[in-house]
């Protein structure tokens, strides 16, 4: 038997949020063809509920595609990087940061199709935590932050982007790609490694 004794609602805003974020992950299995009775049992509220929030299926669909770009979630795992950590601990872990929200996003723009593509100009904006990152790190940069954090942004995505390779690059091979490069390093004497 239901229990008689009703949860109070969320209020709007709560509930839309609940509703994407329950929905999200559906959408990754499902794509386009996920149902609103699949969306309201995931989120534990009735079909009417999410006819309350968005005004139809098409609604919700650019609602948690937006909300999956959100880059306000990533900026706040990359701050939470421990600073005390190593220099390329720090630019491993937002490497994998990166990645993640990299295949994140395709899998979405992939299950969704091509009318839920990012619909935008120009480059990417930056981002303040990886900015900021590599700020901490400035003395052992030969560019800007600002460009260090656009230069791993945009290796880590042309070694990721399940468009662009077979075999997505691991945040180790990443790292080092960025800070070392593709040539062989070698040993001069009395110079380390050059």
């Amino acid at each position: 038997a239901m229990p008689t004794v009703r949860a109070a609602p969320l209020p709007p805003e709560e509930r839309r949020l609940a509703i994407i974020h329950a929905m999200i992950p559906l959408l990754g299995e499902h794509g386009r063809a996920v149902t609103t009775k699949q969306i309201a049992a995931a989120a534990g509220v009735s079909e009417g509920t999410i006819f309350n929030v968005f005004e139809d299926k098409d609604d919700l669909l650019r609602a948690a595609f937006d909300a999956a770009v959100d880059p306000a979630p990533f900026e706040r795992a990359v701050a939470a990087i421990d600073a005390r950590l190593p220099f390329e601990d720090q630019v491993a872990a937002a490497a994998e940061l990166s990645q993640r929200r990299i295949v994140h996003i395709w899998k979405l723009v992939s299950a969704l199709g091509p009318q839920h593509h990012p619909k935008r100009g120009g480059p990417f904006p930056d981002s303040p935590a990886l900015n900021a990152l590599f700020e901490r790190f400035r003395g052992r940069l030969r560019v800007e932050p600002t460009e260090a954090a656009r230069l791993l942004r945009a290796l880590t995505l042309s070694l990721t982007h399940p468009m662009m390779t077979d075999h997505p690059r691991t945040p180790a091979e990443i790292v080092d790609l960025f800070l070392h490069g593709a040539a062989a390093r070698r040993t001069r004497p009395g110079k380390g490694r050059a």
